[in-house]
């Protein structure tokens, strides 16, 4: 097979397939976030086709969004019992499913189906659970700049891939770029299905950082054990102040990320006679910097108090917010607020999946991750949802950005609530 050749191929040149894997999940990542972020730029060419306003429009993305994250602790379960590559190119698939139905729907309801349900369920089963998992299961050594990679490919393919799909909206129309996703998709799921192996074992290797071979756990006794340990856990840790804590912060992010800027930053432009594909281009700055930002904060998560780092990613978010209504929407002043915004865009990962393992162990912490990145997921979705009933009722998407603004600032104060790193939650192993 194409993996067992090119992992001795590697293994000569004292390269391990562990790096394979984390760019076959890079790819993945990127490509099913630039599938989030595609519908930013098609809200206005929707709007003129079918008539529909901008909150019925949000109101698909916001379902969208809201699936995205509360499918996170159960596709854990999912990649556990039917295993890593499977799950991502049925996932792919759904995704594609998605996108190919929505080239002929006519009725809100049909957006809704597509856009809604479909596209949401499929990119849940990639969210950024599936980072944690692949980083957990293929390193020791390394671990913290893999999730920071691969954070960063999901928040950064969310917004570089916005200018060509905005330029091909405005020259061909949203079909067109309906099209492109699909494309990238395809080869997605070929690159996945030739390279993806579900553990080191498989090629008969040990963990980056380690010396011998882990053999994979036994199977669970079925699927229905599998799917009820997230609510076991669930049940766990909603007695405890600091998941609550993880989880309104996070909520906050969302709520100041995803479903704000990501969804209405290119309407939001447009209200101020900014062309689509200028503002697009302006979003994959701040993706740009996201990339730089969220490897960063990695490095930093692992040599200083996580509470901290909390503190001034959602305080300097919070300002940022805040100024860009004063920015007058010139070039110069979007240029200050995409890369202070686009370094900080979604920072504030490594620091909270840390706190997670810190706080709860090594072995809870991808299912509360899960549960915790399903609030920044309710929250994305109530910020698209509200961002476009503000345009509607009040011809404004200002009061949305003022709101998260004040928001982030909260963020910020919750953030060193938190308790002091060493205190174990319920018996829970401290991982240091």
């Amino acid at each position: 097979m194409v993996s067992t050749a090119l992992a001795s191929t590697l293994a000569r040149r004292n390269i391990h397939y562990g790096w394979v894997v984390v760019a076959a999940t890079f790819l993945t990542m990127l490509v099913t976030a630039g599938a989030m972020g595609a519908p930013g730029v098609l809200i206005k060419p929707l709007q003129d086709e079918f008539g529909w306003e901008t909150s019925q429009i949000s109101s698909a993305l916001a379902i969208r969004l809201i699936l995205f994250g509360l499918m996170g602790p159960f596709a854990a379960a999912f990649m556990n019992r039917f295993g890593v590559r499977r799950v991502i190119v049925f996932a792919l698939a759904t995704i594609g499913v998605g996108f190919v139905g929505s080239l002929f729907m006519t009725h809100l309801w049909q957006l809704l189906l597509f856009w809604g349900v479909i596209v949401g369920f499929g990119t849940g089963l990639t969210a950024m659970v599936l980072g944690a998992t692949v980083s957990t299961r293929w390193f020791t050594k390394h671990r913290g700049l893999v999730v920071g990679m691969l954070s960063a490919s999901s928040a950064t393919g969310q917004l570089v891939f916005l200018p060509l799909m905005a330029e091909l909206t405005e020259r061909y129309g949203w079909r067109a770029t309906v099209l492109f996703v699909c494309g990238m998709i395809a080869v997605a799921a070929l690159i996945v299905l030739a390279l993806m192996r579900d553990r080191p074992a498989d090629l008969n290797l040990p963990l980056v950082g380690e010396i011998h071979v882990t053999p994979a756990p036994p199977q669970a006794t079925g699927l229905a054990t599998l799917l009820a340990s997230p609510l076991a856990v669930l049940k766990e840790i909603s007695g405890t102040s600091t998941f609550w804590i993880l989880f309104a912060t996070f909520f906050i992010c969302g709520l100041s990320t995803n479903g704000l800027i990501q969804t209405h930053f290119v309407t939001l432009c447009g209200d101020f006679g900014i062309l689509p594909v200028a503002a697009a281009s302006m979003l994959a700055v701040m993706g740009i910097f996201d990339f730089f930002g969220t490897i960063g904060s990695g490095w930093l998560s692992d040599r200083f108090d996580n509470r901290w780092l909390l503190f001034w990613y959602y305080g300097l978010r919070g300002l940022s917010l805040l100024y860009l209504p004063f920015s007058h929407f010139t070039f110069y002043g979007l240029s200050i607020f995409a890369v202070f915004y686009g370094l900080d865009w979604i920072a504030t990962v490594p620091p909270t999946v840390k706190i997670a393992a810190d706080r709860f162990g090594r072995e809870k912490a991808g299912l509360v991750f899960g549960w915790v990145f399903a609030g920044h997921q309710l929250g994305a979705a109530t910020a698209a949802f509200g961002a476009g009933l503000s345009r509607t009722e009040l011809e404004s998407y200002l009061p949305a950005f003022f709101v998260a603004g004040a928001f982030c600032l909260l963020a910020a104060i919750l953030a060193i609530t938190l308790r002091k790193p060493g205190i174990t939650i319920r018996g829970a192993a401290v991982a240091h």
